[in-house]
């Protein structure tokens, strides 16, 4: 097999020429007032997030705290001996996924076999699927697409004896070349996907070493079904259940059922992975040890953080500190109506915003003319599907057609509201447009 590699520099590098080219359609939020363009044109005639050729609701990303988290988690990863795989669902950005693997991912994470294919077609080529894989359309395709092509990795993830054997049929009836590559998963009991017992997930290795079809090559879970604070308990949770992980691997690999890691690129001879962008100092410390391993993290939420559920739990420092994350996203919106004295409604809601964790949070208003207006006891309190409602003091200066920036609380569920997300520098100007791809 060819030497293991995460990306295709220049199938990426073709995928992004091409999307800059694009024409933008007027549907697209933001963009209605422009004339025919596309994101090249956008970058070449410098517009302004607030220079009045953008139509509002309008999420951008600041590129200098992109940039900052991008090399923050690179180097935290590098620093603490683990491998980053970043999770592609939070953004299914082209360019921010080029961003994340030219500082060195491992791979690229999935969340469903369209973002398998996704990603493959961007030029990734070691995608890591964090969940299991029983849709045979999906199968039938990666089976043909591993192949056809001996450069593309894959690991999947198989929790029961069941999803074995419908990998085996599947993959046996399609013909496939070479073995499919997974690693066990363990699970916690009323949570999400993953064996409930170190015996089960014995149980489903060896049902794998039974097939010519399925190799697995370690152990894997999900930390973050355990909990999302830095509360001590929450952390020894975390902890225990990592170092269950560490050990089912082990046992695995003891017991002979780890097999075809060159397949993926594992030199040590076993793969363990975990991590959210919660607890990852977790998953590092309590998935490394003396017996060699390749471990990887997937943590998905630190590229671009926010202001609210990641700012509370980060393992890192926020702000201008060494190993610090930055959120970076920002939404704006014209103040609509100020109905009552303690109250004003701007134009964005629950269709351009987060709100499965917390409502946004006020950045900063301006005054049609750009002048600042305080925002001092503004809080948004809630959003319906194109308004959201912020309380402000009865003496507020804001009027109707104010601009009005906001912070997210959770970068997971924004991305997929938009389609196109313009990069911004620290004045404002676009200095790139982000695609999405959900």
């Amino acid at each position: 097999m060819s030497e293991v590699r995460a990306y295709d520099p220049d199938v990426l590098a073709s995928a992004l020429r091409q999307l800059a080219a694009q024409p933008i359609s007027p549907a697209e939020k933001g963009f209605t007032a422009l004339p025919s363009i596309t994101a090249d044109d956008v970058v070449k005639r410098n517009l302004t997030v607030r220079g009045g050729e953008l139509t509002y609701p309008l999420m951008v990303v600041r590129d200098s705290a992109l940039t900052s988290n991008v090399a923050t988690m690179a180097a935290w990863c590098r620093k603490h001996g683990v491998e980053l795989a970043p999770h592609g669902k939070t953004t299914m950005s082209p360019e921010i996924t080029a961003r994340q693997l030219e500082a060195g991912a491992w791979g690229i994470t999935a969340a469903h076999i369209g973002q398998v294919r996704a990603y493959v077609d961007l030029g990734v080529r070691r995608v890591l699927l964090a969940n299991e894989l029983v849709d045979p359309a999906g199968i039938g395709w990666l089976a043909d697409s591993l192949s056809s092509d001996p450069g593309l990795t894959f690991v999947g993830y198989v929790d029961s004896v069941e999803g074995v054997a419908l990998l085996d049929r599947e993959l046996t009836a399609r013909g496939a070349s070479r073995p499919l590559a997974v690693m066990v998963e363990l699970g916690v009991r009323g949570k999400r996907t993953g064996a409930r017992s170190a015996e089960a997930a014995v149980a489903v290795a060896r049902a794998a070493a039974a097939t010519t079809t399925v190799d697995v090559v370690g152990a894997t879970g999900y930390e973050g079904v355990l909990g999302h604070s830095r509360a001590s308990a929450d952390l020894a949770a975390a902890g225990a259940f990592c170092a269950e992980i560490r050990a089912l691997g082990l046992e695995l690999s003891q017991q002979g059922l780890v097999r075809g890691t060159e397949l993926v690129g594992v030199s040590d001879g076993l793969l363990l992975s975990a991590g959210g962008s919660t607890y990852f100092d977790v998953v590092a410390e309590h998935l490394t040890g003396e017996e060699p391993a390749t471990v990887v993290i997937r943590s998905g939420g630190y590229v671009t953080h926010d202001d609210g559920l990641y700012t509370e739990s980060t393992p890192l420092p926020t702000g201008g500190v060494p190993y610090a994350l930055q959120a970076a996203i920002d939404v704006w919106a014209y103040v609509l109506s100020r109905p009552e004295p303690g109250l004003a409604l701007v134009g964005a809601g629950r269709r351009d915003f987060p709100f499965d964790v917390a409502w946004p949070v006020v950045r900063s208003a301006y005054s049609t003319s750009g002048e600042a207006r305080s925002t001092d006891g503004m809080t948004v309190t809630g959003l319906n599907d194109q308004h959201g409602f912020v309380e402000i003091p009865e003496s507020s200066e804001l009027r109707v057609g104010d601009a009005m920036c906001f912070g997210v609380a959770h970068p997971c569920t924004a991305f997929d509201k938009w389609r196109l997300v313009p990069i911004v520098d620290d004045d404002g100007v676009i200095v790139e447009v982000a695609h999405t791809l959900f």
